[in-house]
């Protein structure tokens, strides 16, 4: 169930972001790519789940993450640019208020990308397949 959120989700903000025409520059076409991404390693990891596939997976949520992160700096950014064109005396508090109540471009809208990465990060979370081998109870002889 955790897989196919992740995966709900990932499609939600994609076609949201195709819809808007986030993709007018470079900068914009990243979070499409990361979920292209996040979708064929979500595809691969329920298809397959094997060390292998749950690493790309992982490594995918933590790119999801970043790029989150990224995502709300950038937003918030261009936000503060455009309050201070518009009064030129603003700052602090009321700046921040403005920049992060703004909705073109939504400051916490790649905040997203963050829940869905930790998401798929609980997935692998002592997943069977990535659990170490349990020794234990080889009947008190050494490994190999």
């Amino acid at each position: 169930m955790l897989l196919a959120l992740v995966a709900l989700g990932t499609a939600g903000i994609s076609v949201e972001l195709v819809l808007i025409k986030h993709h007018e520059d470079a900068d914009q076409v990243i979070p499409l790519m990361v979920a292209a991404a996040g979708l064929l390693s979500i595809l691969f990891a329920a298809v397959r789940p094997r060390i292998g596939t749950l690493r790309l997976l992982q490594f995918v949520m933590l790119s999801y993450i970043g790029t989150g992160i990224i995502g709300i700096t950038l937003h918030f950014k261009a936000n503060a640019e455009f309050q201070r064109e518009i009064d030129p005396a603003i700052g602090g508090r009321d700046l921040f208020w403005k920049v992060v109540e703004a909705t073109a471009p939504p400051a916490l809208a790649p905040g997203v990308l963050v829940q869905l990465g930790l998401l798929g990060l609980v997935y692998t979370y002592k997943h069977p397949v990535l659990r170490e081998p349990d020794f234990s109870d080889a009947g008190g002889e050494a490994g190999p």
